[in-house]
């Protein structure tokens, strides 16, 4: 699609535990006409806002249904599990989900990771949501498998998290309508590679420069200063400097050498 079609402002959605500041900084910088929204959504409905035309993009969490969305996995977050901190797993680096096979372990219905095997013993309900979760590990209740940043987000001061080695991963990446791939996604799809903004697929290009002409001002600065030196050059020879008086200028002062000089004694 073409530019004609974009809307007044880009409307960025974010799902949590995703930092879309350092984009959203160099979108400003390099667009300033365009403002950016940004959209913070929960995991379960960042899809139906991309598909419903809330937002033009949207940072969201794998896996995306190719069918009628459009995806750039960006990275992979490690999991981690949230424990109390007097808790007895806090005492090591790293744990397994073997580790973790007798506790309690919560899966909240807004969890995003892919399990084949849950760790732990299931409780006898799923929090709603990951932060009603991180409240009951704080009140002893179970433990919790995030991505590392959603422990960051719910951080505090109580609890501590360590990484899971054999626990699924979650990748976060860029999705959007593929029938509105409109020239502002294209925009930010160049900033999320990182390219930079004379990059030759860059919408946002700036114009080249027109190479600066060579003035004659350096040539004409030479062109005295080798007069300059040609007359130095035939001063010492000429004794006055100038070619008219040159040999008989020399004559005369020897000449006149030779009177001033003191008179021989006679003996």
């Amino acid at each position: 699609m073409t530019g004609s079609e974009d809307s007044p402002s880009f409307r960025l959605a974010y799902v949590p535990g995703v930092t879309p500041t350092k984009w959203v900084r160099i979108w400003n910088e390099r667009l300033p006409e365009t403002p950016l929204t940004l959209i913070a959504v929960s995991a379960g409905e960042a899809f139906a806002v991309l598909r419903g035309g809330g937002a033009d993009a949207g940072f969201v969490r794998l896996p995306v249904d190719r069918t009628d969305l459009s995806a750039i996995p960006l990275y992979t977050e490690t999991t981690v599990v949230v424990v109390p901190k007097d808790h007895v797993v806090a005492a090591v680096d790293e744990v397994s989900g073997e580790d973790l096979a007798d506790d309690i372990v919560l899966h909240p219905l807004d969890d995003t990771l892919d399990w084949e095997h849950r760790p732990g013993q299931p409780a006898k309900e799923r929090p709603a949501t990951t932060a009603d979760a991180i409240e009951l590990v704080a009140a002893g209740v179970g433990l919790l498998v995030v991505p590392q940043s959603l422990a960051r987000l719910h951080h505090r001061k109580d609890l501590t998290y360590r990484p899971v080695s054999d626990a699924p991963e979650s990748r976060v990446a860029l999705s959007w309508p593929e029938e509105r791939t409109t020239d502002q996604v294209e925009d930010f799809i160049g900033i999320v590679r990182g390219r930079t903004v004379n990059s030759s697929r860059g919408r946002q290009a700036a114009p080249e420069q027109p190479k600066r002409k060579r003035t004659d001002s350096g040539g004409a600065a030479r062109k005295p200063a080798a007069g300059r030196a040609a007359g130095k050059s035939k001063s010492p020879r000429s004794g006055t400097g100038g070619p008219k008086g040159g040999a008989k200028g020399g004559a005369k002062g020897g000449a006149k050498g030779g009177k001033r000089g003191k008179p021989r004694r006679r003996s």
